[in-house]
C-alpha cells in the first residue's frame, strides 16, 4: 500500500471509532435525560404535597387566630 492509501484507511478507522464514540455518547446523553424525567416528576409531585401540606397548616392557624381575637373580642 502507498502513503495515499494507509492514510485513507488510517482517516476511516478514525472515524468509524469517532462515529462509534459519538453514538455512544448520545446513547449515554439520553438515559442521562431519561432519568432525569423521571426524578424531576418525582421531586415535582413531592414539592406539590408539601405545599398542600403547608396550605393546610396555614388554614389552621388562621382558624385558630381568628378563634384567639374572638375570645379576646
Amino acid at each position: 500500500m502507498d502513503r495515499v492509501t494507509d492514510m485513507e484507511v488510517r482517516n476511516l478507522i478514525d472515524w468509524v471509532c469517532v462515529s462509534e464514540q459519538i453514538k455512544s455518547n448520545n446513547n449515554k446523553r439520553r438515559s442521562l435525560s431519561g432519568e432525569y424525567e423521571r426524578i424531576e416528576l418525582d421531586c415535582r409531585e413531592r414539592l406539590r404535597e408539601q405545599v398542600g401540606c403547608k396550605k393546610l397548616f396555614c388554614k389552621k392557624r388562621d382558624s385558630l387566630y381568628e378563634r384567639l381575637n374572638d375570645l379576646k373580642g
